[in-house]
């Protein structure tokens, strides 16, 4: 896993907190919500609390009407208009969990709500929202394109626009999850693990939390693929990351909020990310303790606290998170399930090179052991040697592979480690044939978004003559799908080429001096 450093936040001054609970602690402590809200457990997790050596407490969230958090915010922005906005009608942009919340706080308050989802929003959350009665309008393929849009319709139909996490009444809202986690701990809580993603849910602990308790160890966690608050932090102010991940869509935020920013940067005492690996180990952490299938950005502190206390051993006390959201379709439980393993160190993903003569695979085989094989891949490529995938199950993670690699290479087998390569986990283990003879191949991995046209766009941008000599594309239930891509370009073409890619509008990289590339689907 990719290691980065924890940003830490020194606060400006003690003044400018108070300023900051003056404002803001009066509402939270005002802020009911009790009618539509449902006030949610506070549940230990004893297979996490032996593993990290603290006591683990989850607020769980997920099991509020809508599978989210959202809710709250929501709601407490819907309770803050006076009758004439009521009477306007409201709108947002959402691929989620925040288009539930305003639907459901809508449907509650008899107010019409329109809700902007961009094209890649799968069908069960389009559906979902409808059924609560919110009309919906499909613009655009990212969510920064359906907000634009619906920040324009407000303005033109004169609705009330909700924001997703940059308002104060939405703050307010989902501060009263740390009003209500301290009421149930009976003990102190020595940590608190909050997500980030634009910032609006971790503002509004971070208030409570540091109001009521100003000696808690306060510390945000971002997805490392779309850490925008991280980079505000470093800039000293909100920017716009180039481009960001979308394996948690949850928190897959472009630039964090101008208020959460300053909030956070006052009362956050660090901000560390984790990977994607690392979400997926959080969700079968929390799937074992409670029997919950949470989405991956809904386990994203709980990830964060691992990471923070495995790494720091001694640490004692009690330390809580919150499970923000369980609003996960079927398809992707099976991506994760297989990044897991990888996640908790329990699979290791090898490219080895045995000779292609008979007894090889035995001698492979005999020098695994009897550790179990999750995978295994092989083709006959030429007479002199072959390539060989395979994933051999771990019981004592970085150490135990570590020792399987020396023994390979002992036993005159090279070895590549293909464990973190994300070109061999969603793509070369998926995938058959093999090494064959291509000329000017360029290999490239892309994000498409899920929406009808995506590919035939795409492929007609292309130039004739342009052959596709590759193409590996797996769903992965999420809003964008992974594409692995072999085109075969004359080198003439360089700059006609490059044109069309930073045209497509698509992320993209090239992998062409992937290992895993020239061991498996490469030139001969």
């Amino acid at each position: 896993m990719n290691v980065s450093p924890p940003v830490s936040i020194k606060p400006d001054s003690e003044k400018t907190r108070k300023s900051l609970f003056d404002k803001y602690m009066p509402r939270v402590m005002q802020c009911r919500l009790e009618d539509l809200v449902q006030q949610t457990p506070l549940q230990e997790l004893p297979g996490l609390t032996e593993r990290l050596g603290v006591r683990v407490l989850l607020k769980r969230e997920d099991l509020q009407s809508v599978f989210s958090f959202k809710l709250r915010g929501a709601y407490a922005k819907l309770l803050s208009l006076d009758e004439e906005q009521k009477k306007q009608g409201i709108i947002c942009a959402s691929a989620g969990n925040h288009a539930q919340g305003v639907a459901m706080a809508a449907r509650h308050m008899d107010i019409d709500a329109t809700v902007v989802m961009p094209a890649i929003t799968p069908d069960i959350k389009i559906n979902a929202v409808r059924k609560l009665d919110a009309s919906v309008i499909i613009h655009g393929d990212d969510f920064d394109t359906a907000c634009e849009h619906a920040l324009q319709l407000a303005q033109e139909k004169n609705l009330v626009f909700v924001h997703p996490y940059d308002d104060p009444e939405v703050i307010t809202g989902q501060a009263t999850i740390a009003l209500e986690l301290f009421r149930q701990a009976r003990t102190p809580i020595d940590y608190l693990f909050v997500p980030v993603g634009g910032g609006g849910l971790a503002s509004g602990m971070a208030l409570v939390s540091k109001y009521l308790h100003p000696n808690i160890r306060l510390i945000g966690v971002e997805a490392e693929e779309s850490a925008s608050m991280k980079a505000a932090f470093e800039a000293g102010e909100p920017v716009n990351l180039p481009e960001i991940g979308h394996f948690a869509e949850g928190v897959a935020v472009k630039r964090a909020g101008d208020l959460t920013f300053s909030i956070c940067h006052q009362l956050l005492d660090e901000i560390i990310t984790v990977d994607n690996d690392e979400i997926c180990a959080a969700v079968q952490d929390v799937y074992e303790d409670t029997r919950a299938i949470a989405e991956p950005a809904g386990v994203l502190a709980i990830a964060g606290m691992k990471r923070y206390f495995l790494g720091r051993p001694g640490c004692e006390g009690n330390a809580a998170s919150v499970l923000t959201g369980a609003n996960v379709n079927f398809a992707r439980l099976r991506h994760i399930a297989e990044r897991a393993a990888v996640g908790e160190e329990q699979e290791a993903l090898l490219g080895v090179t045995i000779p292609e003569h008979p007894g090889s695979f035995l001698d492979f085989c005999e020098t695994v052991g009897l550790r179990g094989i999750t995978e295994f891949n092989y083709r006959y490529a030429d007479q002199s040697d072959a390539h060989i995938f395979v994933g051999i199950a771990l019981k004592d993670g970085l150490a135990e592979k570590g020792e399987i690699i020396e023994q390979l290479r002992e036993h005159g087998f090279p070895v590549s480690d293909l464990s973190e390569n994300d070109m061999a986990r969603l793509h070369i283990r998926h995938m058959v044939g093999g090494r064959s003879r291509v000329d000017n191949e360029r290999i490239y991995r892309f994000q498409f978004p899920e929406r009808p046209g995506a590919l035939l766009d795409f492929l007609r941008g292309m130039k004739s003559g342009w052959n596709i000599s590759l193409f590996h594309y797996r769903n992965y239930g999420s809003e964008y799908g992974r594409v692995l891509l072999g085109i075969q370009v004359p080198i003439e073409d360089d700059d006609r080429f490059q044109n069309f890619l930073d045209k497509t509008g698509y992320a993209f990289q090239s992998e062409e001096d992937n290992p895993a590339y020239n061991m498996f689907v490469g030139p001969l």
